[in-house]
């Protein structure tokens, strides 16, 4: 299982700021995980702890388990015919969710809630569901029933038991909400950790990229490659994340939303390195779910994110926008490492 303190993607090196730079960490627990955030320079207690308040304020908005939640409200009246009022950043998040379905049909869903529950991922009662159970929550999947109107700023799911869960979006979203606050406050430096979703601000103060290593999923604390960023996010995500075993067979919470099975598609971890928070947290699962091939073929037709595969096979693809900055640790871990160009 995942341990608490224990991340994905993890940064490698801190910066020691120099004579009289200030520095300060907001370290806190959020939509599921430790989260910290890292800001320096004038102003960095202040502006580090408004970012917090804007993930906190995220996750009280849209995490489904939360009677409360905006997305709770959406999913209690799915079928009813009720466009549930939202704010801003809600429906926002739900149409880029919808449009990612579009330009990646059958990898990536929201609505894949009673699927995950059926599962017990949910929970704690994590179990492999019967056949029965899982094709009428199969039966509830599909974005073409979630209606969003970010003008009106409302929403409607069309089929009664219908839900959405936002976990394969949320943190992005979080990661420019906090980094919004923190540039809003005059940081121009800082390093946002938020459970396998690393966004870093700015260089370092000594003018230097972070530095940041991406796990192997293997063991989550060594590293199959360095990596340097500057204004840009690093979302991981992978099978060894949450699982639970039953009968020998390991099963993990990443599904695949035209199975409804944990997705078996030849890769241990897809890391997605963008300018855009949203777009890096929600391809790094919907290109899990897809594969190398679809993968990579997607990643040539834009110019907006590069890749770091893990394959079941060991081998590392790392897509050529990140060779500069780019180390190869893996060797001694038994891996290979090829540099995929356009």
């Amino acid at each position: 299982m995942k341990r608490l303190i224990s991340f994905l993607l993890a940064p490698l090196f801190f910066l020691l700021p120099g004579c009289g730079a200030q520095e300060a960490e907001e370290q806190f627990f959020s939509m599921d995980t430790v989260m910290s955030i890292h800001a320096y320079g004038s102003g960095a207690a202040e502006a580090a702890a408004a970012a917090r308040r804007e993930v906190e304020a995220l996750d009280s908005q849209l995490s489904r388990t939360r009677a409360d939640s905006l997305i709770s409200q959406l999913n209690a009246h799915a079928g009813d015919g009720t466009d549930v009022a939202l704010d801003t950043d809600t429906a926002r998040l739900l149409a880029f969710s919808k449009s990612i379905s579009q330009l990646l049909p059958g990898d990536f869903d929201i609505t894949i809630a009673p699927v995950m529950d059926a599962w017990g991922f949910t929970g704690e009662d994590r179990h492999v569901p019967d056949s029965e159970t899982l094709s009428a929550a199969m039966a509830l999947v599909g974005s073409e029933g979630l209606s969003v109107d970010e003008a009106a700023g409302t929403a409607r799911l069309e089929r009664a038991g219908m839900a959405v869960d936002l976990g394969a979006v949320a943190k992005g979203y979080a990661a420019a909400k906090a980094e919004e606050a923190l540039r809003e406050a005059g940081i121009t430096s800082a390093l946002l950790d938020l459970g396998r979703n690393i966004t870093a601000i700015g260089p370092k103060t000594d003018g230097t990229a972070w530095r940041v290593g991406v796990a192997d999923p293997e063991n989550d604390s060594q590293y199959l490659c360095i990596l340097s960023l500057e204004d840009q996010t690093a979302s991981t995500s992978g099978g060894y994340e949450r699982y639970f075993e039953e009968n020998g067979v390991r099963y993990h919470h990443i599904i695949d939303p035209e199975t409804g099975y944990p997705a078996d598609s030849g890769l241990k971890s897809v890391t997605v390195i963008s300018a855009d928070h949203l777009l890096a947290d929600a391809l790094s699962t919907a290109l899990f779910v897809a594969g190398p091939e679809e993968a990579l073929e997607f990643w040539r037709s834009r110019d907006d994110f590069e890749l770091v595969l893990c394959t079941g096979e060991n081998q590392l693809l790392v897509t050529e926008g990140l060779e500069a900055g780019f180390t190869f640790t893996g060797e001694e871990l038994g891996y290979d490492c090829q540099i995929i160009r356009r």
